[in-house]
């Protein structure tokens, strides 16, 4: 029996089509080049699933002014426009707008929204009346928020408390709900927050971050650092961070053994520290090494002997995770999820407890095995908040809610 015969357009017609990437949309309020953890968390998050063969678009704030789109680093970005915020001029906040069309436009299968504040909304509402779904991470914590805002003191706890109000009545309209760590989860709980939070970790790059062999005097050159035991801090310098403390410890570990201090970062506490130091005679001992690009922030940790982490708002601490990872024993405000990352690799203090700090700091520094111990610790910890793990975690919750 003769077959028939098939055109090419009938072999087109009954050929599966082939599978397009999965689509996503990242909302975030803040992206390089602002300097935080969310953004970092964020940025890293769009190229790692763009790199794993993901269609990545990001909504975030024009940290020029100006509405803007272009890809960066495989990354298609859709920058709001923006102006300067008056509480703090150094800071600019997204002017509101709906953003159906830009939905409409890139057909998103998801979105991943990192927050709940103007960008955050805005994609939420514009994603719900669309039928996109909608995965949501929580990094918010409201006393990140209190310094920027001139809150007073006494206002702090009913402003905190409308604050998790509004984020509760944001985030309540997502289909699954993260944030990087249990006592993060639980922090939501604790603050009346109903739906199920999924702990996700935020993850690292373990083969950027890695304990080096080369001597630590290479990389401390490269900073313009003493060749000294050195303490770091990675962070903005910023009320929350209480880097205070780290400044009014270093006396009293200078009492025992050599040492001195250096600050990656930058912030509004800045002056205030520096004038700190030199009130207290350690202005020599306290070095300000401001922003580091992404791509040395190897070397920064190669440069230090332990990493200090006094902030008590950290609902993860991408920074910690990296200084683990590069193999240093870790000091830190037991506070937060901090502990989550503290156990056989450092020491936890009371916040506020400058001698307890600085004890820690002095056993640390003065004992080459115990700083040994504690660093291949860390990096064992660390080993286990692979960023890929994370991004392939994701990767399911992305399928599982647009099923």
């Amino acid at each position: 029996m003769a077959m028939p015969l098939h055109t090419v357009s009938d072999v087109a017609a009954l050929s599966p089509a082939p599978e397009r990437p999965r689509r996503i949309l990242i909302s975030t309020d803040t992206y390089p080049p602002d300097v935080n953890g969310a953004a970092y968390f964020t940025h890293r998050l769009a190229t790692g699933l763009a790199a794993r063969g993901n269609d990545v678009h990001v909504v975030c704030q024009s940290e020029a002014g100006p509405a803007s789109a272009d890809v960066v680093d495989g990354v298609v970005v859709h920058r709001l426009r923006s102006a300067p915020l008056l509480v703090h001029p150094t800071m600019r906040v997204t002017v509101p707008t709906r953003l159906d069309r830009l939905v409409a436009d890139i057909k998103p299968d998801v979105l991943h929204t990192q927050g709940h504040f103007v960008v955050g909304r805005a994609a939420i509402a514009a994603a719900r009346r669309a039928g996109v779904p909608v995965v949501a991470t929580n990094h918010f914590m409201p006393d990140n928020l209190f310094q920027f805002a001139h809150i007073p003191e006494r206002l702090r706890i009913k402003a905190g408390r409308l604050a998790w109000r509004d984020f509760s009545r944001i985030f309540s309209r997502a289909d699954h709900i993260t944030t990087p760590t249990p006592l993060a989860a639980k922090l939501l709980s604790d603050q009346g927050f109903g739906r199920e939070v999924e702990p996700v970790s935020c993850g690292i790059d373990l083969t950027r971050f890695h304990p080096r062999a080369e001597p630590k005097s290479w990389a401390r050159r490269m900073f313009d650092l003493p060749d000294r035991p050195t303490v770091l801090f990675v962070g903005r310098l910023d009320e929350e961070k209480r880097l205070d403390e780290l400044v009014r410890a270093l006396p009293l570990v200078l009492n025992e053994t050599d040492a001195q201090v250096a600050l990656v970062g930058k912030g509004n506490q800045r002056d205030e520290l520096e004038r700190l130091a030199r009130r207290i005679g350690v202005s020599d001992r306290v070095f300000f090494l401001g922003f580091v690009p992404d791509e040395n922030m190897p070397q920064a940790f190669s440069a230090a002997d332990v990493f200090a982490m006094p902030g008590v708002a950290e609902l993860q601490s991408i920074a910690t995770l990296e200084a683990m990872a590069s193999g240093l024993p870790v000091v830190a405000a037991d506070a937060m999820a901090l502990p989550h990352l503290v156990e056989e690799n450092g020491y936890l203090f009371q916040p506020g407890d400058v001698v307890g700090l600085a004890r820690h700091l002095t056993a640390v520094l003065a004992d080459d095995g115990l700083r040994a111990r504690l660093g291949k610790a860390s990096r064992e910890l660390a080993l286990t908040h692979d960023d890929q793990s994370s991004l392939a975690r994701f990767e399911r919750i992305y399928d599982e809610v647009t099923r």
